[in-house]
């Protein structure tokens, strides 16, 4: 077996520095320097040859170049068409053929993180700001495998990239690929085109049926009015009842999060420009704040919505009164490294992560955190409260997950975490199943780097499920809203529905997966109900967003 290929973000980014000094760009070499903290590391004194890092991008494009004219068993030479770094390969030797079906397993799984953890990109942020980047390519695997973990993985910080350019407006967007759709009644997925960059970030009104909200690189927000019904027209195009476009000038402005309150009256908007905005649902200006001098990550209100808080590169999680439209308090919890994720224990009461492994429990009386969550050996990725908040699980860059005993911290009980161990790479997500059956153990589920999924016992700490459908980077992870499936997307560019309950049973029974007909990466998934009413929303890096209707796909329908 070949030794695996061993990409870091170490490595690329003294490439990077190298290039940029032999282009004379001294001060954006001197920001590679400093920020990635490349004076520590073991290549920095290495001889790198001048123009190294074009060469080798000429020499992917050359792999890429084989790769698309290889023809059973030999290479034809005779496509006129050029390759190019950023734009995708149109071969004049044969049009691009449609298919509807999933693509055959490939012979190894992703190895290592090319793309990051974070959703947007930036030129000069460090390896702190690298979360929840969202693009790698692979091909898709059509069975379930699940006997055993994948083997282990070397794992590899992202290696940033340029704004992409803007593809032709949505009303004459054609797709390279037809989407897969099988198992399905016609209308079962509706394609939202109105953002003419990667969307990011979706989010359902919890209270309005229908109505969502999606963000997109380029600092675009628009509002859609989903129908459903039986009268609706499945083929009728929809547009974008209200759309934010104007909100920024800052050319780094990548929209990295959304966040209902309680009531569906606001929405909060995160953004790589470090300005919170809070929107009503008609698309007004409830009020915006410059407080942050960094990009925001993460946006959550309370659940009364009295408050919202935040986390952000800056090291600081701020906490604002809604209300009253002004901050109550910036916190630093975490000290020079930056605040990854936040999440609220009570309306009085939120938790903070970061890159310095630990977890902040900070009361809204006090200035500082009155607990420390330590045991993680990497960066925190995320946090998540269950139902109940009695119970915090976090997932970090260690492969591990942890579940934390929050409930009696107001006595000052120490209680043991659980420890979820299993996956070969950082983890990017963590879910809690949202219903527990009498006499059962809560669930959560993760998602990873290494493409995999798992659904775990949070009491005993045993890992119930491995999901191993994806051929790539596993990005996003929810449960349905009546806690029966688990839906997971990744870079690969597949939505996989699977049955928790056959699950638990040890079911190799996979329910339902779509593809989007190119390898391109599911960033988000929203899935919410209203009444007897449930939709699924995608956000996707070919520029739009997918709408699922569970009821009209029969695999998802009550037995």
């Amino acid at each position: 077996m070949p030794a695996p290929l061993l990409i870091t973000a170490d490595q690329v980014n003294c490439l990077i520095h190298a290039y940029f000094l032999d282009s004379g760009f001294q001060h954006s070499a001197f920001a590679v320097r400093m920020e990635g903290r490349l004076d520590q590391s073991p290549h920095i004194k290495k001889h790198i040859p001048r123009g190294e890092l074009v060469e080798l991008l000429s020499k992917a494009l050359l792999y890429s170049e084989v790769e698309a004219h290889w023809k059973g068993d030999e290479l034809s030479t005779k496509c006129s068409s050029p390759f190019s770094l950023l734009d995708t390969h149109a071969c004049s030797l044969q049009p691009l053929s449609s298919t509807n079906d999933v693509r055959e397993p490939s012979a190894a799984k992703v190895n290592g993180d090319a793309a990051g953890k974070r959703k947007a990109t930036t030129p000069s942020e460090d390896a702190r700001a690298e979360k929840r980047a969202r693009k790698e390519q692979d091909e898709k695997d059509a069975q379930m495998n699940v006997d055993a973990a994948p083997a282990p993985k070397p794992k590899l910080k992202d290696a940033k990239s340029d704004a992409p350019q803007a593809l032709p407006e949505p009303t004459t967007k054609k797709l390279k690929h037809k989407p897969s759709v099988v198992g399905a009644r016609p209308g079962a997925v509706r394609f939202l085109q109105a953002h003419k960059t990667e969307v990011f970030v979706v989010a359902w009104n919890p209270s309005t049926k229908g109505q969502l909200v999606s963000g997109s690189r380029d600092a675009v927000v628009h509002y859609w009015s989903v129908p459903n019904g039986p009268n609706n027209d499945p083929t009728a195009p929809i547009q974008p009842t209200f759309t934010l476009s104007d909100i920024t000038l800052d050319s780094q402005a990548d929209l990295t999060a959304l966040n209902w309150n309680h009531d569906g009256s606001l929405v909060a908007i995160g953004s790589f420009d470090s300005i919170l905005r809070i929107c009503t649902a008609n698309g007004e200006t409830h009020f915006k704040d410059s407080h942050h001098e960094g990009p925001i990550f993460a946006a959550k209100f309370s659940p009364s919505g009295q408050w919202i808080v935040t986390a952000s590169l800056d090291s600081t999680s701020c906490v604002w009164d809604v209300k009253q439209k002004k901050i109550h308090r910036q916190y630093r919890n975490h000290g020079d490294a930056c605040c990854l994720d936040v999440e609220w224990l009570s309306d009085s009461t939120f938790a903070s992560c970061g890159a310095d492994k630990v977890i902040r429990i900070v009361p809204m009386t006090a200035t500082g955190p009155s607990h420390t969550l330590e045991g993680h050996a990497g960066e925190i990725n995320s946090i998540k409260c269950n139902a109940s908040r009695t119970r915090l699980a976090s997932c970090a860059d260690d492969g591990t997950a942890r579940i934390w005993n929050i409930e009696y911290f107001h006595i000052k009980k120490y209680m043991p975490n659980v420890i979820l161990s299993g996956h070969q790479q950082c983890l990017t997500s963590i879910e809690w199943c949202p219903v527990t059956g009498p006499g059962e153990h809560e669930l959560v589920a993760t998602a990873s780097f290494d493409a995999t999924a798992r659904l775990w016992d949070t009491v005993t700490g045993d890992c119930i499920k491995v999901f191993a459908d994806h051929t790539m980077h596993v990005y996003a992870i929810t449960f349905s809203p009546d806690g029966r499936h688990l839906v997971t997307g990744g870079g690969d560019g597949s939505l996989i529905v699977y049955e928790v309950k056959a699950s638990l049973i040890q079911s190799k029974e996979k329910k339902w997966s779509w593809y989007t007909g190119e390898k391109s990466g599911i960033f988000e998934i929203d899935w919410q109900s209203w009444g007897n009413t449930s939709l699924i929303a995608l956000a996707l890096e070919r520029q739009m967003v997918a709408i699922v209707d569970p009821g009209k796909v029969p695999a998802l329908q009550s037995s």
